[in-house]
C-alpha cells in the first residue's frame, strides 16, 4: 500500500471515529427541548403517528417501516435501496431531508422520485446530536 493511500485511509478512519464520537455526545435532555420543534408532526410514542410517523425506536430501523403511515415516494425508494436510520444517517437527514434522500439514492444508483414530506431542517449540529440522543433515550 502506498504512503498516500495509508495517509488517506488513516484520515478517513479518524474522521469516522470523530464523527461517531461526536454523535455519541448528544445530550438527551437538551434534545427533548429541541424536539418540541418536531412535535407538531412527530411523536416518540410507539404507534402514535401524526402528520409524520412516530419516531419511537427509529435509531437502527430500516426506513419507511411504520405501519399505517403513508410515506412519500422518495422515502419508499430509499427504503427499497436499503436505507437504515443509523445515527449518522439521521444526523445528515435532519440537516436537509430532501438533499439527504436524493444523495442517498444517487449513491445507490437510483432515481429520486418526488419530494419528502419532511420540509423542516435542523441546521445546528449540536441540536441534531441532541435530538438523536433524545430519540434513543425515548425508546428505552
Amino acid at each position: 500500500m502506498s504512503t498516500i493511500r495509508k495517509i488517506g485511509f488513516a484520515f478517513g478512519a479518524s474522521v469516522l471515529l470523530l464523527s461517531s464520537q461526536a454523535l455519541a455526545e448528544g445530550d438527551a435532555a437538551k434534545g427533548e427541548k429541541v424536539f418540541k420543534k418536531c412535535m407538531a408532526c412527530h411523536s416518540v410514542e410507539e404507534g402514535t403517528n401524526k402528520v409524520g410517523p412516530s419516531l419511537y425506536g427509529i435509531v437502527g430501523r430500516p426506513a419507511s417501516q411504520i405501519e399505517d403511515y403513508r410515506y412519500s415516494k422518495i422515502n419508499h425508494a430509499a427504503e427499497e435501496a436499503g436505507l437504515v436510520w443509523t445515527e449518522e444517517n439521521i444526523f445528515n437527514y435532519l440537516e436537509d431531508p430532501q438533499a439527504f434522500l436524493e444523495g442517498y439514492l444517487k449513491d445507490q444508483g437510483k432515481d429520486a422520485p418526488g419530494r419528502t414530506k419532511m420540509a423542516f431542517k435542523l441546521k445546528k449540529e449540536d441540536e441534531r446530536m441532541d435530538v438523536i440522543a433524545y430519540l434513543k433515550a425515548a425508546a428505552q
